[in-house]
């Protein structure tokens, strides 16, 4: 009962968009929501209490790998965001990546990356806030995430 309560804490403590990932059940996923939002002590503990009673209905095995994989991070994840960086690198430097990028991803939405490309080279000359530069790569990296994508496949080094 208290490792069930425990693993409800660690539900609690989750970012939104990974316990979304989690398909939990409504009522557990409701439960969850209203602990995260209650900031007296004894209504936090009352609630995680009731996360824990949930719990207890559902197979909990499921929602312990993948509260390990969060903690310990997919290996993909480092493989897609130092592609992500070498794509956004290589369309900074090269007119022709874009070319590329669109070969590799058709549903690119080109002229969206070609305002990125462009606003981060300016700043880039400017020497101000990199805003442009990391929006490049959050789009990048979005293509990742893609349904239509696997993958993010680096561009071949020069």
């Amino acid at each position: 009962m208290h490792e069930l309560q425990d693993l409800g804490e660690a539900l609690v403590a989750l970012d939104p968009v990974r316990i979304a990932e989690l398909d939990l059940p409504e009522r557990l996923a409701d439960a969850v929501g209203e602990a995260r939002a209650t900031r007296t002590h004894e209504g936090r503990r009352r609630a995680l209490q009731y996360v824990g009673k949930l719990m207890r209905d559902i197979d909990a095995e499921p929602i312990r790998a993948a509260l390990a994989r969060f903690a310990h991070g997919q290996p993909t994840d480092a493989a897609e965001v130092a592609a992500a960086e070498r794509w956004r690198e290589a369309l900074l430097r090269d007119d022709d990546a874009l070319d590329r990028l669109a070969a590799e991803f058709p549903a690119v939405d080109r002229r969206a990356i070609a305002t990125l490309v462009r606003d981060a080279r300016v700043e880039r000359a400017r020497g101000g806030p990199p805003h442009r530069y990391r929006a490049l790569f959050r789009h990048l990296r979005s293509l990742a995430t893609a349904p239509a994508a696997n993958a993010v496949a680096a561009p071949e080094q020069p």
